[in-house]
């Protein structure tokens, strides 16, 4: 819990307390200043609130993140593995997509570059 929603809790309260004491005392002014009071109370318990949810959400983020980095060498292998596999199962086909996939990288990089259009005279 923040030290702002506990400020803030603490601010509300003797604002309502302090408009309660105004009110059966009939002063307006301290009412008023109740009012304030607890207003700005809630306002920073609500300000604690929102930084304890961000917290909470990084936090989230950083575990699912640390989960995923452990997890992927895992995925990796699996990968790996499956992929090995079906190289043993077909591999005439593995050779055939090599080859189509090493000779569209080669297109790609031997193409020219780029020149900008010739000016009109």
């Amino acid at each position: 819990m923040d030290k702002d929603r506990i400020t803030g809790s603490a601010k509300d309260f003797a604002g309502k307390v302090e408009g309660t004491v105004g009110n059966m005392a009939g002063d307006t002014k301290a009412q008023a200043d109740g009012l304030a009071r607890q207003a700005t109370g809630t306002a920073q318990d609500l300000y604690g609130q929102a930084k304890d949810m961000a917290r909470d959400a990084t936090d989230a983020a950083t575990n699912y993140a640390k989960r995923a980095y452990e997890n992927s060498g895992d995925t990796l292998r699996d990968g790996s593995g499956a992929l090995a596999q079906k190289v043993q199962e077909n591999p005439q086909g593995s050779i055939v997509i090599a080859g189509v996939v090493g000779f569209a990288l080669a297109l790609l990089l031997m193409r020219p570059p780029n020149r900008p259009p010739g000016r009109w005279r």
